[in-house]
């Protein structure tokens, strides 16, 4: 059986982005977030044999307010918070969706999806 435990477009307002501007303005981002879940005594009915989706949110949310210039590190540093903060993950994929980027051009996001 796989389980996973996931949070969905989780709406951030960040200043992540190369460009000074991008950084300078700010911009609104979504996030998915999905792990695996390595098992579960569901008999216990206990948060500590899961993964409690209030922590994937604050880990989402504690780098989203670290400013970075790609949005590849701030995926990238969601899954090590995962991966070191999270005892019961198997794997999974965060995307993070920057709204209406500043291309010259409607756009409606750019994305960033890593599967670890």
């Amino acid at each position: 059986m796989k389980m996973t435990v996931s949070i969905k477009n989780a709406e951030f307002f960040a200043y992540h982005g190369y460009y000074a501007e991008e950084r300078s303005a700010g911009n609104t981002f979504l996030i998915d977030c999905e792990v695996e879940v390595k098992s579960f005594d569901n008999m216990d009915d206990n948060l500590d044999d899961t993964v409690n989706y209030e922590q994937l949110y604050n880990i989402c949310k504690g780098e989203m307010g670290e400013t970075q210039k790609l949005l590849e590190t701030v995926v990238l540093n969601i899954i090590n918070r995962i991966e070191t903060d999270l005892n019961h993950t198997a794997g999974g994929k965060v995307k993070l969706s920057k709204i209406s980027p500043q291309l010259g051009g409607k756009v409606e996001k750019a994305i960033v999806e890593i599967q670890f």
